[in-house]
């Protein structure tokens, strides 16, 4: 089997239902299995429902693939075709449309203390902002629809849980930078994202970013944001 689609439900039956039906519709080329986990009763979090779906899945590429989303004709056929044509490969995601077919922006670069200082005091604008990339390669996208090669999953493994909802996309893409594998953007793939309609609500954010940073960094990234936001006001 090529690919093992890995779809998180979480209060959102009839996305899932209209995300299950654009595969099936739209997927022709490559031999796949949809693996739905349910967090609607017993919230797992978000990286440990995905680990599950990894743990069951029988496909050689794992996708993962939010419940607001629905497939553009081929899009799951084209990123599996690039994805085998590049070794270096770790992710590959496709371009994320809004529902009026505009692009939206789904990439970052990794935030830290260094572009926090530059974007607020040395006037580079958009350092910590997601954005639409010219290049093919990126630092970290988002996990709405997000393919990891079987290369990846012996070299990063599954999902950290310790993040229970956000930044686990940031830290798995961080991790692969880390082993030397890339984070490839493909815009001919393309898939409908619904912008935060499975998300919930955002209490685990400052947790999850105190994870990721680490405290120490968390708090001097926080202030110099604070401060900065605070300067540009001042120079208005």
């Amino acid at each position: 089997m090529d690919v093992s689609i890995i779809i998180i439900n979480f209060n959102t039956d009839k996305l899932v239902r209209d995300c299950i039906a654009s595969i099936k519709k739209n997927t022709k080329k490559v031999k796949y299995e949809i693996i739905v986990i349910d967090n609607s009763i017993d919230n797992r979090g978000f990286a440990r429902a995905n680990n599950i779906g990894i743990g069951k899945a029988q496909g050689e590429y794992i996708l993962l693939l939010n419940s607001d989303t629905t497939i553009k004709p081929g899009a799951i056929d084209l990123l599996i075709e690039f994805a085998k044509g590049h070794e270096d490969a770790g992710v590959v995601v496709p371009r994320l449309l809004n529902t009026d077919g505009s692009v939206q922006a789904s990439c970052f670069r990794l935030p830290t203390v260094s572009r926090a200082v530059q974007q607020y005091f040395f006037e580079k604008k958009g350092l910590l902002d997601k954005y639409i990339p010219e290049t093919e390669t990126v630092e970290a996208a988002v996990m709405a629809a997000f393919l990891i090669t079987p290369k990846t999953l012996e070299k990063v493994g599954k999902l950290d849980e310790k993040y229970f909802m956000y930044f686990e996309d940031l830290d798995y893409c961080r991790r692969v930078n880390k082993v030397g594998l890339k984070i490839y953007y493909f815009l001919e793939a393309e898939v409908v994202h619904i912008h935060g309609a499975s998300g919930g609500k955002n209490k685990y954010l400052i947790e999850s970013a105190k994870k990721y940073h680490g405290l120490l960094v968390y708090y001097t990234y926080t202030f110099i944001l604070w401060l900065g936001q605070k300067w540009e006001k001042i120079l208005k």
